[in-house]
């Protein structure tokens, strides 16, 4: 009887162990803080954001508790891989260079590249117009590898460690035009400090896919990817497209 009784206490402790694990199942969000409308930081400290509210959402299909983290842009995988936070959601390009470090779930967002540049100012997106110009972007992103590639030489290229950076230099008369995601731009030039630029030209690059990063081999990744196809399939991910965009970005 005495070790029956010593059986019973080993179970119910590995179950209430085993209960113990469940509920402590709380998952760290990684996003950026200044990159609105996808993540921003408000007035009154809290973080949110497109990026942020999907993140929530699929932290909601999955069961879990989520507290969200910001980490500055040029540290932000070191930061993942480094397990400050458990997935990152801070509309990262899916590129060869980032898949080396981090795995990536299915696309949440498509975006596209684009100019953007004073209302009354000549500019044209070919080579030959935009020779000698000095045009922004943000450091590490796909806009400023994209002008790498593509303009070294042609144009003076500044790199920033904020999109908000960037756009200050051109409100400022510094820049000629800046290079960042459409639906970013988008939302900037609706905005009073945007109200004297515009879209210039046709997009530059128009398949631009946003995927939320995890550790290499994290198990996560399937998860997400299982709550995304819900999301999407229950109109909760339409409910939050239109709160911040009046097109559909999926």
């Amino acid at each position: 009887m005495q070790n029956y009784k010593k059986i019973l206490l080993a179970a119910a402790a590995t179950l209430a162990f085993g209960t113990s694990a469940v509920a402590a199942d709380k998952l760290k969000i990684g996003t950026e803080g200044a990159y609105p409308p996808f993540n921003l930081i408000d007035a009154s400290g809290q973080v949110g954001g497109f990026d942020v509210d999907i993140a929530q959402a699929l932290c909601a299909k999955m069961k879990t508790e989520c507290e969200v983290v910001t980490s500055d842009w040029d540290g932000i995988i070191p930061a993942l891989n480094a397990k400050k936070f458990d997935f990152l959601v801070a509309s990262m390009s899916i590129t060869e260079e980032r898949q080396a470090a981090v795995d990536f779930t299915d696309p949440y967002y498509t975006n596209k590249l684009q100019f953007v540049a004073p209302k009354d100012s000549e500019f044209s997106t070919d080579k030959a117009s935009l020779k000698g110009k000095v045009i922004g972007a943000q450091r590490a992103t796909i806009a400023g590898t994209w002008l790498e590639d593509n303009l070294d030489g042609v144009v003076d290229i500044k790199l920033y460690d904020t999109q908000e950076n960037a756009y200050l230099d051109m409100t400022s008369g510094r820049l000629d035009g800046i290079l960042a995601d459409t639906f970013v731009q988008w939302e900037w030039l609706k905005s009073d400090a945007g109200k004297s630029f515009e879209f210039k030209g046709d997009p530059v690059f128009d398949n631009d896919k946003i995927g939320i990063a995890v550790r290499k081999g994290d198990a996560l990744r399937e998860r997400l990817n299982v709550a995304l196809k819900e999301i999407v399939a229950d109109g909760t991910y339409k409910k939050i497209n239109d709160k911040y965009f009046p097109f559909s970005i999926y």
